[in-house]
């Protein structure tokens, strides 16, 4: 996503290969005054590999880093109390750039309004900054595309499931869709795999990591 005093764009960078970005989000990662992006502890951050072919030595750039991730669980109040306030400082840095004239692109993995921070930014922001929001290609769609797996056919129903719902919530869930994508995976793998065995799903499903990314 880009903000700016005048204009703000926001930018998807897709799923993982820089090729995947949309004309209109590589020509804002190469055109914005300030590239910027969030990233886990002692990580590059996602995002910001995704575009690192785009970016000339010498861009000024701003790197949010998390104070936590999944250490803890995010229904916590330690959890919610450490992000909120991660969020409203961001918001804030990003704001001040914004009001000394400068462009400022915050990168977002897959589709800005697709299970991302950068919502989070948006909400905060767009009450006072005119936000325009770049799609881009999902992480799902770009892991059944390298799976050779088409994920609906006529009328079939999708449910995207997070991987962090309760077990039993997932099974539930499995058993009322034609076809499901559960993402945020991670530590929860075992969780997810019981159920989908105990929906009768699993000779059905296909496991794929990091689709689209080098590894």
């Amino acid at each position: 996503l880009t903000f700016n005093f005048m204009a703000s764009p926001g930018v998807g960078v897709g799923p993982g290969d820089v090729r995947y970005l949309t004309l209109r989000a590589a020509g804002l990662v190469g055109s914005v005054d300030v590239v910027a992006y969030f990233a886990k502890k002692g990580r590059v951050g996602n995002a910001r590999r995704v575009v690192a072919p785009l970016l000339a030595g010498g861009r000024d750039e701003r790197r949010f880093e998390y104070p936590l991730t999944d250490e803890v669980p995010a229904e916590s109040a330690d959890y919610q109390a450490s992000i909120g306030a991660f969020y409203r400082d961001t918001a804030e840095q990003i704001a001040g750039l914004l009001r000394q004239g400068r462009s400022v692109g915050l990168l977002a993995e897959g589709d800005p309004f697709f299970y991302g921070s950068f919502m989070h930014m948006w909400r905060r922001l767009a009450p006072d900054f005119p936000v325009e929001v770049v799609p881009g290609v999902t992480g799902m769609s770009g892991c059944w595309t390298r799976a050779n797996l088409p994920i609906t056919w006529g009328n079939d129903t999708l449910a995207v499931l997070p991987g962090t719902l309760e077990e039993a919530r997932l099974v539930e869930r499995l058993r009322l869709t034609d076809a499901a994508v559960i993402m945020k995976v991670g530590r929860n793998l075992a969780k997810v795999r019981r159920a989908v065995e105990a929906a009768g799903l699993l000779p059905r499903a296909v496991y794929v990591e990091r689709g689209t990314m080098p590894d």
